[in-house]
């Protein structure tokens, strides 16, 4: 992860994972890899998820697992930027998800890496990519969040 080399980067794995990945990314078998935030609050977060359990028809990785993946860990990449860049309790909700499957994967594990590529006060953009066990892309996807502070 390209943050990690910054030396001022944080790694905050143990706070992802107390929070989860919530009900349908653990019953897609979605598991935290590492989470880490640089010195600029830009968080990247990687997972595996299984391939088995989540295909189409045709036995390949279905797109919407890829989608699935994609926005978790985006979402979770988004989240965190937030809370450390604008401030505890701002509430971020995706507003536009779209990927691209380069390849097919059949079997084994995938990895999704999730990168914020932008963070403003209210839009923040990740790029996820999705590789397989041979470390090769499956797909490319890009989040862009809304965060909003809360009411008060």
């Amino acid at each position: 992860m390209s943050n990690m080399s910054d030396p001022q980067s944080r790694d905050i794995t143990a706070e992802v994972q107390s929070i989860g990945m919530g009900a349908l990314g653990e019953r897609m078998g979605i598991t935290l890899v590492s989470a880490s935030i640089d010195s600029a609050g830009l968080a990247t977060i990687s997972a595996t998820m299984p391939v088995e359990g989540n295909t189409q028809p045709y036995g390949l990785l279905h797109g919407g697992a890829s989608a699935v993946l994609a926005e978790t860990l985006g979402s979770i990449a988004s989240g965190i930027t937030a809370f450390n860049r604008i401030g505890e309790g701002t509430l971020v909700v995706g507003i536009d998800l779209n990927c691209t499957h380069h390849k097919a994967a059949r079997d084994g594990v995938v990895t999704g890496i999730a990168q914020m590529i932008s963070a403003g006060n209210t839009i923040l953009s990740s790029e996820i990519v999705i590789t397989d066990a041979q470390g090769e892309r499956i797909s490319t996807s890009r989040l862009t969040a809304m965060a909003r502070k809360p009411r008060t």
